[in-house]
């Protein structure tokens, strides 16, 4: 069965509420807004309303503020009003472009320069509690590193939720972009995740990175919407 935007949703909140567990976090819900507190980012998110009591949402706010966090994240569907984000606060931001692909169409990675690791001293506190999902039993997390001549280079992750997988933080550092690290690390967390159980996986790209994706056998299905909070200061 092919993958859908509801898969991308429900991957994407497994994935704020499992870094927000694994980080010392928490996560509840409020009046139909399901909220998760990443304190080793300074995140608060909120996943996927249908839709929003301006009540909770300043709620929302206020457990921000007196947490210390930076930012408050909104994901949402393109059909919920968010105008009561816009009342406490909030501003509209990129779209997730959603995508998916059957595993099998994923080729295995062979890279020598990218390694699924649980260790990655360049990591500090917050990053290391990260690191604990991917000794979780039975296995549903795994996180690749990729390194040229002994530097970190980049990363990527992929969680598993049933028979589908989500891929998250693809990063390659600017020095080492354009050198074939970014698929080099799809590949690997896709085929770790394969290995894993899950048939199909799901991920939002940026226009950037939709070139990648496609190539590597990932279909656009449509868009998001996000908005943000920043409360520096």
């Amino acid at each position: 069965m092919p993958a859908t935007i509801a898969d991308c949703e429900r991957l994407q909140t497994e994935w704020n509420v499992a870094t927000a567990l694994a980080g010392g976090g928490s996560a509840w819900e409020d009046e139909g807004l399901a909220w998760a507190w990443q304190p080793h980012s300074d995140h608060l998110m909120l996943n996927f309303p249908t839709s929003i009591d301006a009540a909770a949402a300043q709620r929302g706010v206020e457990f921000a503020r007196e947490h210390g966090a930076r930012i408050i994240g909104a994901w949402l569907s393109t059909d919920v009003d968010a105008s009561p984000l816009e009342a406490v606060g909030f501003d509209r931001g990129w779209e997730p472009w959603w995508m998916a692909a059957g595993l099998d169409l994923v080729a295995d990675g062979d890279d020598p320069r990218v390694s699924l690791s649980a260790d990655v001293p360049e990591y500090g506190p917050g990053g290391q509690r990260l690191l604990s999902l991917t000794r979780s039993e039975p296995c549903s997390a795994w996180h690749a590193v990729a390194r040229v001549e002994g530097q970190f280079a980049g990363r990527a992750w992929s969680l598993m939720a049933g028979e589908v997988a989500g891929i998250y933080d693809m990063d390659v550092w600017p020095a080492f972009q354009r050198q074939g690290l970014g698929r080099a690390l799809l590949r690997s967390v896709c085929a770790a995740a394969r290995a894993g159980g899950a048939t199909r996986a799901v991920l939002n790209a940026t226009p950037d990175g939709e070139r990648l994706y496609s190539a590597e056998g990932f279909v656009r299905l449509g868009a998001g919407i996000t908005y943000w909070h920043h409360l520096e200061g």
